[in-house]
């Protein structure tokens, strides 16, 4: 990895949970630590929440609760343990998401792991290369 220019990351959730594979997390990190430019990829789109809320349901058999603030904030959603189910909007932990997106990148989706695959390589090629176009397959 010290010898990339570049990278490009799957994302998607990981022998069956909510989270994509750890080990990728961590290389993402490194990655970022040394400021160079990353995109993603997955198929799937459902945003994090909803991620670990079919998690739970299937593998605990316990939904996520959903917290409406009195105060009118925005509602957070708890798991079993009441541990908020952070990454609002985000395809997968913002951390993971966020270091991509501040390398310049972007989470491509598509039905098809190839598609997104290429749709991201191209987006990794426009960090790079500069290139003119972007294709519209992307999270953000």
């Amino acid at each position: 990895m010290d010898e990339c220019d570049a990278a490009l990351f799957c994302i998607d959730p990981f022998r069956r949970a909510a989270d994509m594979d750890p080990g990728t997390a961590v290389e993402i990190g490194y990655m970022a630590a040394q400021n160079k430019p990353m995109a993603g990829y997955t198929v799937d789109g459902r945003f994090y929440h909803e991620k670990v809320q079919t998690y739970f349901e299937q593998a605990w058999h316990t939904p996520l609760t959903e917290e409406r603030p009195h105060d009118g904030a925005r509602v957070r959603w708890l798991d079993a343990d009441s541990m908020i189910v952070h990454s609002e909007g985000l395809l997968q932990n913002a951390m993971v998401e966020g270091f991509i997106r501040q390398a310049g990148g972007d989470i491509a989706v598509a039905d098809d792991i190839l598609s997104a695959f290429r749709a991201a390589a191209s987006d990794l090629a426009g960090l790079i290369y500069g290139a003119a176009e972007k294709k519209d397959t992307s999270h953000g």
